[in-house]
């Protein structure tokens, strides 16, 4: 055979049988786009771009039709007409408007995350307490103006501040173990909501990579690498609400960016005794590429924040007339805390398809926390007012290796991880206080060390159309516990491991449906000071989980997701406010549904919704009373967005939860409420003018709601009601914004 038929052979037979595209994509600036979803129309193989922008393509012939696609960007076609097209190509993609047409339905584990895409990208953040709202399903409630951490509903859950939530920022940690106020503690309140690029979240215990508290799921925030413009604004409002913040971008290199951010919020509330609440947010982001190579990224912030408080207000005070809605037993109650991190994150592109990813951080927290749950119940002449304190350091670091393979007739990638966490507690306390100044009485005083290190191993198998996701996790604790209340030195110390597997499948027939069945073993920790009381004995009880559902996009304007799911606890736990600590209650289970709808009639206009139904249950206790206080059995949020209509833009939104038990046998109700938000914007040149109204139809509903025991000061017995927080009234404040 002639040298040149044999070449011409050789070439028709490779771009038969397919070979793979390479190449790297980016936005106009050259700025690499991480997860851009490639995917191949002929054939349904798919992958997505790196850090770097970088991406393979196997399966790739002449004449097949590529296409690339991501949230906010216009949807690109490739035709592949020759061989020279195959490796190292760049392309550019162009800005453009939101839109649902911009989702592509894959065999990835997390699909609902662009639809979290999208909700960010069309209706920022305004506040701290919107940041967890942007998760479909989740609630939560604010005890004190957003001085304490929110309360956390999600999944027929009571997560209190964040027991059965895996929540962190960029890769830090957000959860406190062993915290003074309640197990798994999470104040997100040190984000700035305006640096925040990427929320994703994973509900059940399915995600290896995610540890301690994965048992409703898990939330990851991410902050922006870098910022297009700087920007201020001013933020005015009812009951003396100011809020300003600053971004400044001071860095924009070819291989390097670097910006700093601020705010400061000030807020008395609508309560009879003021809030004088306040919070000051401070940071600062690095970050140094070599494209395709490796990109270092350093982050520092501090958070401080003081206030006071009206507290949980029992029913028949109010219905008595003692005290108004916004009125207080005790106004006394309030607190401070602060809190910084150093962060650092470091990728690195190895050879082939290698990627070494690694992060370490350090963090610096104190908190002083004053509550007066029963008011006079226990001490008649002081009242039971509490101090709960503690400072802390937290250190720990996180590497992991991950590859991809062509093994033929299935394509292979793993990640593999380890790392440690170590949180050293210092002088946490809960005492009986008077007037926040005095100490009647410490009943609980020491030093908490906490370690757990783990290791995980991902890996996924995928067959084009369908992707199997065997994992497993090891875990590994040390609680130790120093007792300052014990006559002579007393130092107690525990141990465990655990292992956690899951195996998640994922069949995707087309670009536009998905089906999944997910399953797994999680955990949660209990608190140092339950463990060794209990020497040893129910330290990490296990969750057991299992989802199926779907994603459907039904047409490039309507996607509709489903999940039928189920999950076993061994443990759950109850937080004991006049003791300060979480104590064992048995075993439950909870089974539900979760439905949601995303519809983009016209492209400025999108309308969402999504409702979730649970039936949550004690295995242990008999019929009548074996409800689980607090948990929520259906919720739904939903609204209208208009993303960009001659300049305007702004949104109609809803929350809905339905009555729920506060005790038991359900004898003492929590009630549920249907509050209505609305904001609109208008954006002129470099200005951005906006009007946000909280409780748009000034609906009077209790945020918070506890069924407690107290007495109050001229009663003869204690009584046991619901004790709640008063939500806010209608709440009207403007904002302007400049950008330069």
């Amino acid at each position: 055979m002639k040298p040149y038929i044999f070449w011409m052979v050789s070439l028709w037979a490779s771009l038969t049988m397919g070979q793979t595209l390479s190449g790297t994509i980016t936005s106009p600036d050259a700025q690499p786009i991480e997860y851009v979803a490639v995917f191949n129309k002929n054939t349904g193989t798919h992958t997505h771009t790196n850090a770097q922008g970088f991406f393979q393509l196997k399966d790739v012939s002449s004449s097949h039709v590529i296409y690339f696609s991501h949230i906010g960007y216009e949807t690109l076609e490739l035709p592949i007409a020759k061989a020279s097209e195959l490796e190292n190509i760049t392309l550019v993609l162009q800005p453009s408007s939101v839109s649902l047409a911009q989702i592509v339905i894959t065999p990835e584990i997390n699909t609902l995350h662009q639809i979290t895409d999208i909700t960010l990208k069309t209706q920022p953040v305004k506040s701290s307490q919107e940041i967890l709202r942007q998760v479909p399903g989740l609630f939560i409630g604010q005890h004190a103006g957003g001085g304490k951490a929110e309360q956390i509903f999600l999944r027929g859950f009571d997560i209190d501040h964040g027991t059965d939530i895996n929540l962190s920022v960029d890769g830090l940690p957000i959860n406190m173990v062993s915290h003074a106020h309640g197990q798994g503690y999470s104040d997100l309140h040190f984000i700035i909501p305006e640096t925040l690029e990427d929320i994703e979240f994973g509900k059940g215990p399915y995600y290896a990579d995610r540890g301690d508290f994965t048992t409703a799921g898990y939330v990851s925030f991410a902050t922006k690498d870098r910022i297009d413009r700087s920007a201020v604004s001013v933020e005015y409002g009812d009951f003396d609400s100011f809020r300003t913040v600053g971004m400044f971008n001071i860095l924009e290199t070819e291989r390097s960016d670097a910006y700093i951010a601020a705010s400061l919020n000030t807020f008395d509330g609508p309560f009879v005794s003021p809030q004088n609440f306040n919070r000051f947010n401070a940071m600062a982001k690095y970050r140094f590429s070599i494209p395709r190579e490796q990109s270092v990224t350093l982050t520092a912030s501090h958070f401080q924040s003081k206030w006071d408080a009206s507290g949980q207000i029992p029913q028949r005070a109010v219905d008595a007339g003692i005290i108004g809605r916004f009125g207080a037993i005790d106004d006394t109650e309030g607190g401070n805390t602060r809190r910084t991190n150093i962060l650092m994150n470091h990728e690195k592109q190895l050879e082939g398809t290698k990627r070494w990813t690694s992060s370490a951080y350090y963090t610096y927290y104190d908190f002083e926390l004053f509550s007066n749950f029963t008011f006079f119940l226990e001490d008649p002449i002081n009242g039971d007012q509490i101090a709960q304190r503690e400072n802390r350091n937290i250190l720990g670091f996180q590497t992991a290796l991950s590859e991809e393979r062509d093994l033929g007739a299935t394509d292979f990638s793993y990640e593999a991880g380890l790392g440690v966490r170590y949180d050293d507690v210092n002088d946490i306390e809960l005492s009986h206080t008077k007037n926040r100044n005095e100490i009647l009485e410490r009943r609980a005083f020491g030093n908490v060390d906490q370690i757990n290190a783990f290791a995980f191993l991902n890996t996924e198998f995928d067959w084009g159309k369908w992707k199997l996701n065997p994992a497993v996790r090891l875990d590994y604790f040390k609680f130790d516990y120093e007792n300052f209340l014990s006559e002579t030195y007393d130092n107690q110390s525990e141990r465990k491991a655990f292992v956690s597997p899951k195996l998640n499948v994922i069949f995707a027939p087309t670009d536009r449906i998905q089906f999944f069945l997910k399953n797994g073993i999680g955990f949660h920790s209990n608190d140092a000071r339950v463990v060794v009381a209990n020497n040893g004995e129910d330290i990490l009880p296990a969750a057991y989980g299992s989802d199926l559902g779907s994603v459907w996009k039904l047409s490039d304007k309507l996607i509709f997701d489903t999940a039928l799911w189920v999950l076993f606890l061994e443990q759950e736990f109850v937080y004991v406010g006049d003791a300060g600590i979480v104590e064992p209650s048995g075993k439950t289970r909870r089974m539900g549904i979760d439905i949601g709808l995303r519809y983009e009639p016209v492209s400025w206009l999108q309308v969402y919704t999504n409702a979730n139904y649970t039936y949550a249950r004690s295995t242990e206790a008999p019929e009548g009373a074996n409800f689980i206080p607090l948990a929520p059995d259906f919720t739904s949020v939903g609204g209208i967005a208009v993303t960009d209509l001659h300049q305007f833009s702004g949104g109609l939104s809803y929350r809905y939860i339905k009555d729920r038990p506060a005790n038991e046998d359900n004898s003492i109700v929590a009630e549920g409420y249907f509050v209505t938000d609305a904001n609109i914007n208008y954006t002129w040149n470099q200005w951005r003018f906006g009007i946000i109204v909280e409780n748009l139809f000034d609906t009077e509903w209790n945020e918070t709601q506890f069924a407690t025991e107290s007495r109050l000061a001229n009663e003869p017995a204690p009584v046991e009601e619901i004790h709640f927080t008063p939500g806010t009234p209608f709440f009207l404040r403007g904002k302007v914004t400049y950008q330069f």
